[in-house]
């Protein structure tokens, strides 16, 4: 197994245990992160939306395959994430395709794909469905979703300040 594929191998097998601090050591300090719900994060932001979901899973599962290494920097993969959405407590079961650029036995780019409409048609239920391929539907779970990462990240730095 190379290098590459390893450390992806390390990344979701981690997910799998919620272990976020193991997630977080297969990133890079500058790591760059992007999904339809959060859109880009950086850094820290990145590890603590990964601390932050983890902490909060409810009734989680995780499957990953089909590594696939493009070249020496590429490479992509496939998950899916079944858990409770804690907010309605619906279930979710996410298809996502992920995109990576490794470096120096790091991930230094990650980006999951997946249609935004039909997790929030799961996530919200029936309101989702009706609306969750609106702008104004997406527009409104990214702008919670990155309110709740800003809530989390504050709580967490008082806490280390103390």
């Amino acid at each position: 197994m190379s290098l590459n594929e390893d450390i992806i191998n390390r990344f979701y097998s981690a997910f799998q245990k919620l272990d976020y601090q193991t997630m977080n050591d297969c990133y890079s300090e500058d790591i760059v992160f992007s999904d339809p719900v959060f859109m880009i994060l950086r850094g820290d932001e990145v590890r603590a939306m990964w601390e932050m979901l983890c902490k909060n899973a409810k009734d989680f599962s995780l499957n990953f395959s089909n590594i696939e290494l493009l070249d020496e920097e590429y490479a992509t993969c496939r998950w899916t994430a079944s858990y409770t959405f804690s907010k309605t407590g619906k279930k979710v079961v996410n298809k996502i395709k992920a995109y990576m650029k490794l470096e120096n036995g790091k991930i230094i780019e990650h980006s999951d794909a997946f249609r935004l409409s039909t997790w929030i048609g799961q996530a919200l239920g029936w309101k989702g469905v009706l609306f969750g391929w609106t702008g104004f539907m997406k527009r409104a779970v990214q702008k919670n979703a990155r309110k709740n990462l800003a809530i989390y990240m504050e709580k967490r730095n008082q806490a280390t300040d103390h």
